[in-house]
């Protein structure tokens, strides 16, 4: 068994195989799986999972540098979104660069991504863009 609280064994398995680099996406339900993009779909129903469930659940596992998320999003999700990476980057050691774009931007770039992880979540714009760092 695993240690950490991270259990979706696709998730662990998509931390392990990153690079420098790589991104991925946590994704509300509403956001559109670009053709050629993996996707874990964890999806059960409005709300469930929650995009800050899944966001904390990856931050015991996974080392960004940067996030990227929309312009649109609202003031106190945006607000949540810079605490939880503020702890994330305090725990790790490792400052994460916060980018904001269109949502229009946003979908575009979620094409490279190796995969969006989609939630339950309903709230506008509730989507991020992870890249992968180092432990080093």
């Amino acid at each position: 068994m695993k240690r950490t609280p991270l259990l979706n064994r696709h998730l662990s398995k998509l931390v392990a195989s990153l690079g420098h680099m790589d991104e991925i996406v946590i994704a509300d339900a509403g956001l559109p799986v670009p053709p050629g993009v993996g996707v874990i779909d964890l999806a059960v129903s409005p709300g469930v999972p929650g995009f800050f469930d899944v966001f904390e659940a990856l931050t015991w596992e996974l080392i960004v540098e940067q996030a990227a998320f929309a312009e649109e999003a609202s003031p106190e999700l945006v607000t949540r979104i810079e605490v939880k990476l503020a702890h994330w980057a305090a725990e790790t050691g490792k400052p994460i660069e916060h980018v904001r774009m269109s949502h229009d931007d946003f979908k575009l770039r979620s094409q490279r991504a190796r995969a969006i992880i989609r939630t339950g979540e309903v709230t506008p714009y509730a989507n991020i863009i992870l890249v992968s760092s180092v432990p080093f």
